[in-house]
């Protein structure tokens, strides 16, 4: 006697999730639509960026009482493809703005531990630092110290963009000033540009609280200078006198961001978190696409497209003849036949869906 094994009922085994660890801060934007898909801002905090398609059906899964064993099978349906870009946005209290060589990076190396390169000549920070900032009082806070900015920042001059990116979180701004203009500009000026470049890149910038910090008061000219700053200064941000150098100063104005920034709320990067009160994960559920559109090619044929309809397909094995059928079944049920005949189709036309033709029949 000779006796068949049959085979087990099995199933596909899934694949594992494709993880891509980045660093907190990190901004997931769509390079199509610069959408924003996640915003990253926790350890251990996920998204789905690209969802995988599910498994595709074994034969015994379309079987029935009267048909057991159908020569109908699916294939897997296909993964979701995207580009998209990674856009790293410093998690920083307190974000140090001014032109370049104003004493930013010497005040961030007296008043925390980090260790930035300090050297006279523009540009010497060409990445931001972060300093931790303890103050008499045991209160903390993070200070990054960005690269500085010129006039035209906001268009991409000079460093541009690579500063003002990592701004957009921080809760409090402090606007760093040479008040001995030793680079022999005006300081109000210089305050002025700095703003306008603020405004122009994101006018939500606007909206965080300033402190001044008139800085280099150690050298000549620096009070008399201090003097017409305030003269001319018209919003009522405060202004701390300091020398980095010195250390004179310090401790008042550490006090002073330290309150500031217990009294302001954090700032959502985009409009739809503020809507939603969303300010830790923001992902966007994509409509449903449209099943199917058709054009018609100088050759007189017509080509069949669309998300769903290209899924289908990519999901059918041809290697069947009952499998053939069911699409067959599926494309009437979404219209296409109707549509074909609308657009003009008549018997013997034919008609391309992605590598696929076919004649097209009354």
């Amino acid at each position: 006697m000779v006796s068949m094994a049959c085979p087990k009922i099995s199933t596909g085994k899934n694949a594992k999730d494709m993880i891509v660890k980045v660093p907190p801060g990190t901004v997931v934007m769509d390079a199509e639509t610069k959408e924003v898909i996640a915003d990253l801002v926790e350890n251990g905090q996920r998204a789905v960026i690209a969802k995988g398609g599910r498994g595709g059906r074994g034969n015994s899964r379309f079987a029935t009482p009267s048909n057991p064993a159908p020569e109908l099978a699916e294939n897997g349906e296909p993964g979701q493809e995207r580009d998209v870009i990674l856009e790293l946005k410093l998690l920083a209290d307190v974000g140090l703005v001014g032109f370049p060589s104003v004493g930013k990076s010497t005040l961030l190396s007296v008043v925390s531990s980090a260790k930035p390169k300090i050297a006279e000549y523009h540009f010497t920070t060409i990445v931001p630092n972060l300093g931790m900032v303890e103050t008499e009082d045991n209160r903390s806070f993070v200070m990054a110290d960005l690269p500085g900015l010129i006039e035209g920042a906001s268009e991409g001059v000079g460093l541009g963009h690579q500063f003002l990116r990592h701004i957009e979180r921080t809760r409090v701004i402090v606007h760093v000033i040479d008040m001995a203009a030793m680079e022999g500009r005006d300081p109000y000026e210089d305050y002025l540009t700095i703003n306008k470049e603020l405004e122009e890149y994101n006018l939500r910038l606007t909206e965080r609280p300033q402190i001044i910090v008139a800085n280099k008061m150690d050298m000549p000219e620096a009070e008399e200078n201090l003097q017409k700053f305030k003269e001319r200064l018209q919003e009522d941000f405060p202004i701390f006198p300091i020398s980095a150098i010195s250390r004179k100063g310090l401790r008042e104005l550490l006090f002073a961001i330290a309150d500031k920034i217990e009294e302001t709320p954090e700032f959502p990067l985009n409009h739809e978190e503020e809507e939603t009160g969303i300010n830790r994960v923001l992902y966007k559920h994509e409509a449903d696409p449209e099943a199917f559109y058709i054009t018609r090619e100088p050759d007189g044929s017509f080509v069949i497209q669309g998300e769903k309809i290209e899924k289908l397909f990519k999901m059918t094995n041809f290697q069947t003849e009952e499998s053939v059928r069911r699409f067959s079944r599926q494309l009437r049920g979404l219209g296409v036949d109707e549509a074909l005949r609308q657009k003009g189709a008549k018997d013997g036309d034919t008609v391309k869906l992605l590598d696929f033709e076919f004649e097209f029949v009354e």
